[in-house]
């Protein structure tokens, strides 16, 4: 069986480590470590990744790998898993997407070992993490006030990613290139293949989300014969080959008449802006036959604020 050194320690096949690597320290002197748990089977098979907390309000992904490592899922039979839990552990402390500089760690692969702190978090991940794995998940939420319907973004024109996406079997699978100075981007690299799961709003729990990405995981695992049983997916996967946003015409108040997964109808109302002062309503129509694979939770909306992501598949196309 290959080797795997993480930080410095080897983990032997049958193991078990929590490895801490230590990021920087706050200005208070407290010490910022990443936790990272590896699971080594005896027998030989993938080493497969699960990645959440890049952006730190992103709390679902996390919620989603705690419970793969509680239940003890995150034991392969056959393989190796490495969990980690929270990558952006400072955005995660101050409730936010990024680090305190305000910098993207998720637009700063592959990183700098004396860089910006989101450059030294993404060091350790290109270093330690990727040179490691043959295949990852990396767990991700809808922004701020926006929701997600369960959905895996893969590059759809590498046969290896539709492979991944379709042994995960999310409701939506989206077509999604890579992204500048990304993970994803920087995995391929080094021909290692990731997907990323979104599903569900930042700083907020949405259990729909975390048994979907959890099932998700498990169906991979099995395809890739780590373990042998796996939940048969509740919904059908649809690849979405196009995408859009609906936004608002106006300022004021949105209410949405759809909820997220939905297909909707070419025509269909979809929402209503109201003024606060009850001078108008403008209804929300539907341009296109689609499913809302996005909402947002925002009431109140500027003109040209995004109020929902619509997908549509080869069925929408015939509609």
């Amino acid at each position: 069986m290959k080797k795997i050194q993480i930080a410095g320690q080897e983990i032997k096949p049958g193991e078990f480590k929590e490895i801490n690597i230590n990021i920087a320290r706050l200005p208070s002197h407290t010490q910022i470590d990443t936790p990272i748990y590896v699971s080594r089977s005896q027998e030989e098979g993938p080493t497969l990744a699960l990645m959440a907390g890049m952006h730190g309000d992103e709390i679902n992904g996390m919620e989603i790998v705690r419970r793969i490592i509680e239940r003890n899922l995150h034991q392969p039979k056959r393989g190796t898993i490495i969990c980690i839990p929270i990558i952006n552990v400072y955005g995660f402390l101050n409730f936010s997407r990024d680090v305190p500089d305000g910098k993207d760690v998720n637009r700063s692969f592959p990183g700098s070992k004396s860089g910006s702190l989101a450059s030294r978090v993404a060091y350790h991940v290109t270093h330690d993490i990727i040179p490691n794995i043959d295949y990852g998940i990396d767990f991700h939420t809808g922004g701020a006030m926006r929701t997600n319907y369960p959905q895996v973004r893969a590059t759809l024109s590498d046969k290896k990613n539709v492979e991944l996406a379709e042994a995960f079997c999310a409701p939506f699978t989206l077509d999604a290139p890579f992204r500048p100075n990304s993970l994803r981007k920087e995995a391929s690299k080094k021909d290692k293949n990731i997907i990323v799961y979104e599903a569900g709003e930042s700083l907020r729990f949405d259990q729909h989300a975390i048994e979907e990405g959890i099932e998700g995981t498990l169906r991979l695992m099995k395809y890739l014969n780590m373990i042998d049983d796996a939940p048969a997916p509740k919904e059908t996967n649809r690849i979405i080959w196009h995408s859009s946003w609906v936004r608002s015409k106006q300022a004021g108040l949105f209410q949405t008449q759809v909820v997220s997964g939905q297909l909707v109808h070419k025509g269909d109302w979809i929402g209503t802006i109201t003024d606060p002062f009850g001078e108008f309503t403008e209804k929300v129509i539907a341009k296109e036959t689609a499913y809302v694979i996005g909402l947002n939770n925002i009431p109140v909306v500027n003109a040209g604020d995004a109020l929902m992501h619509l997908g549509m598949d080869s069925f929408c196309k015939l509609a």
